[in-house]
């Protein structure tokens, strides 16, 4: 009888895991995915629309029938702090990271740790050097250059100008500084007379360019990075120049607000704005997807000076030409002063990277 019911329990077993085998293709789907975030920098409205895309790509995969879990770690740190956002999100077990860093080198080690791990890691809008990171932004070196480019045209290649950038030692910040640098060898006529750091904060730009015209009034243009513009403008509207300088300004509603209203005063005045997308972070949530469930990189995919990025497209630029048009579309979509024009990866675009 013994034998009997052990045999009876082994088909029993037998059935369960012939059950499991046929579990449907949606029964099958029914894992929750675990990413996390770590942001290390917060004080600017693109991080929150970087996180906001996220969020928008979690509902598309959960609308598609896929289950995406944000595990998220937001604040302003150093990068010891960073790394200890990273290694929580280990701790946490997370299947996949993606990280906008505060440093190009100094998180290696802990991405190491994560791959290691097992989790696929992903970092956007600024490169790192980590061998086992796939790096996923816009070419922020040829972005830099594009926009010194479009300043040193419109002052007819010589003059002087004041350089406004971003916060000293980021990876974007860095590579934005070789860009302009590529730039201003063509133009041996451009003289930079000040550069100054306004940490990608309107409020501090305004703050840093105020004090470069009471000292520098016969300035001819201004370079500025994203994020900073506005301050920028109100530095410059402050000041009440003869002539207004020419700025190499950003794709933000509220910058390009005060860009029209400028122009009304100085009809001749000229800007240009160049998309920075905060929608990188949702491109890299569809590239870590991808990476989590197996999919392997076309070869020839991965460039930039640590041959481990993808650079996504740019999606939107806006000059004095396209100005009242692109102001008019995005504030009939109800878009908010801190809204900068945005982009992403569709599915299949990121597909289109993978074998």
């Amino acid at each position: 009888m013994k034998l009997k019911h052990l045999a009876l329990g082994l088909s029993a077993l037998a059935l369960a895991g012939a059950a499991l085998l046929a579990l449907s293709p949606a029964q099958a789907q029914a894992k929750t995915y675990r990413i996390g975030i770590s942001n290390g920098f917060v004080g600017s409205e693109w991080r929150t629309q970087m996180l906001d895309g996220i969020r928008e790509v979690v509902e598309e995969y959960k609308k598609a029938g896929t289950n995406v879990e944000l595990v998220i770690q937001s604040a302003d740190v150093d990068v010891q702090g960073q790394i200890q956002q990273i290694r929580n999100l280990i701790n946490a077990k997370v299947d996949g990271i993606i990280i906008n860093p505060n440093s190009q080198t100094g998180l290696n080690q802990v991405i190491r740790e994560a791959t290691d791990a097992g989790i696929k890691v992903v970092v956007v809008d600024q490169e790192v050097s980590a061998p086992t990171a796939v790096n996923v932004a816009i070419d922020q070196r040829a972005w830099a250059k594009d926009k010194m480019d479009w300043l040193a045209k419109a002052l007819g290649g010589k003059g002087n100008v004041v350089v406004i950038n971003g916060i000293d030692g980021h990876p974007a910040n860095e590579a934005r500084e070789a860009g302009i640098a590529d730039s201003l060898k063509n133009y041996p006529n451009i003289k930079v007379l000040n550069t100054a750091n306004g940490d990608w904060d309107h409020a501090k730009a305004q703050q840093v360019l105020s004090s470069i015209l009471a000292s520098q009034p016969n300035i001819d243009g201004i370079f500025t990075q994203d994020g900073m513009g506005q301050g920028v403008l109100r530095a410059l509207i402050a000041a009440k120049p003869r002539k207004m300088p020419v700025v190499s300004g950003e794709a933000y509603v509220g910058y390009m607000k005060l860009w029209s209203e400028i122009k009304k005063s100085y009809p001749d005045f000229r800007s240009y704005g160049l998309a920075n997308p905060p929608g990188v972070g949702a491109s890299g949530l569809r590239v870590v997807m991808n990476l989590i469930q197996g999919k392997q990189l076309k070869d020839g995919v991965l460039k930039g000076p640590y041959n481990n990025t993808i650079y996504v497209p740019i999606p939107a630029r806006v000059d004095d030409s396209t100005l009242a048009k692109t102001l008019a579309d995005l504030l009939a979509k109800k878009k908010a002063d801190t809204y900068t024009m945005d982009g992403y990866l569709t599915q299949a675009q990121a597909n289109a990277y993978f074998k």
